[in-house]
């Protein structure tokens, strides 16, 4: 595929006054490099700045980019991507169709749908055609389709992958269950073993919405708003499940931790077996923190567990769409991918699907430091699609309306 890229050159003094005035159309094949004649461009990558790791790796992908291609990337930082999305919006209520202040924006969830909504994205499909995303599996990773079930359809381009895993202690537990109903069976057999954040604790909701998933006539559903469906009957196998187990949960389902930190305690203390994070990499941080015993070890369900995907995009009136898209691509490439995976340098999981790799990338996913209670990337290979966003509410406001009456 052909990229169009605009860049102005300012004449050598044998070209004439004619040709420094002039604008140069330079056909470049998306694999090849930007001449180093020309004026290299600009990409604002608008991304949340809180994290030096965070910060010092797009630092890199900025080195990579200029050296390859002859791109600067300037990292905005942001606090909150509802900043930047606020600003596009703004732009274009007062008409600034081109010439825009973000060329590339990390999101994902609500912003990415607000975005897709108020037309404020490139008009056109564009993630299929970049070269890395070959090395990709929708199928196996759904959410790279469906970003808390909006469809991405092409505007979006996946960068790293959270999915919720299980941990348990080893010398507690020697076959822990691996669904929502062998879950349930051995709740109700090891009686006070088990218990999760309170919703609306992120963990905690997202604990739900899997067992929900799973336990659901028709999961298909959940893709759809809660408002186009028979949102009651569909979580009443959620309400049943729950009803059966939380008289045996920890504290008899009275109480619960109020959020990841207190849960994992309970496990570092032995008063539960089983806990759970949206972060692979989270067991094993807290066995080298000492929180939990080095005999903790992580799995996921059978069936899959909860992922979703952040990703870039390229807003509607970016100044420099197509070297945005390089950057993506860039981004996406085995070896970003592979730095971004590093626990070293970041630790974020791939959006890589490790089959369709060739074998000296695989090799080198395979060789990554890794915590002793991570799970390789094969591992965490099945996964399940989000709810769309418009069932987290009506799981906590009703949750909270059940259970909650004990906190």
């Amino acid at each position: 595929m052909k990229f169009l890229f605009q860049v102005r050159l300012f004449a050598m003094p044998r070209w004439g006054t004619a040709l420094s005035r002039a604008t140069l159309l330079v056909t470049l094949i998306f694999a090849g490099v930007m001449t180093r004649s020309g004026v290299a461009e600009t990409v604002y990558f608008n991304a949340w700045g809180g994290s030096p790791a965070i910060n010092d790796y797009i630092r890199w992908a900025g080195d990579e980019v200029e050296k390859r291609y002859g791109i600067t990337l300037v990292h905005v930082k942001l606090t909150d991507t509802a900043e930047a999305v606020g600003r596009i919006l703004a732009e274009k209520t007062a008409g600034r169709t081109s010439g825009g202040s973000v060329d590339l924006i990390w999101i994902n969830g609500e912003n990415f749908a607000s975005m897709k909504r108020n037309k404020l994205l490139q008009a056109k499909p564009w993630v299929m055609d970049l070269p890395s995303f070959r090395f990709t599996d929708p199928v196996a990773l759904p959410a790279i389709l469906n970003d808390f079930a909006t469809p991405t359809d092409g505007l979006e381009s996946p960068w790293g992958r959270a999915q919720l895993v299980f941990g348990y202690d080893t010398g507690d537990l020697k076959s822990p269950p691996k669904s929502a109903a062998a879950l349930g069976e051995w709740i109700r057999s090891n009686p006070g073993r088990f218990t999760f954040p309170q919703p609306p604790d992120f963990t905690g909701t997202s604990f739900l919405k899997q067992i929900l998933l799973e336990v659901a006539a028709e999961p298909a559903l959940l893709q759809h708003p809660a408002d186009q469906v028979d949102a009651e009957a569909v979580m009443a196998p959620l309400w049943a499940w729950l009803d059966d187990v939380t008289p045996h949960l920890w504290r008899q389902g009275r109480h619960y931790p109020a959020n990841y930190t207190a849960m994992v305690q309970l496990l570092g203390d032995r008063e539960i077996s089983i806990a759970m994070a949206f972060n692979p990499a989270e067991f094993s941080n807290n066995i080298s923190s000492g929180v939990l015993p080095d005999t903790v070890r992580s799995y996921i369900h059978d069936g899959g567990t909860i992922a979703n995907v952040h990703f870039v995009a390229i807003p509607f009136n970016a100044s420099a769409p197509q070297a945005a898209m390089k950057v993506a691509d860039f981004l996406l490439s085995p070896e970003a991918q592979l730095r971004k995976a590093d626990s070293s340098v970041w630790g974020d999981p791939t959006v890589l699907a490790m089959s369709r790799l060739p074998a000296a990338d695989r090799a080198a996913f395979d060789a990554l430091p890794r915590g002793i209670a991570t799970l390789t990337e094969a591992e965490l290979g099945k996964s399940l699609a989000e709810p769309h966003l418009s069932w987290i509410p009506l799981i906590e406001e009703e949750w909270q309306k059940r259970f909650a009456s004990g906190n």
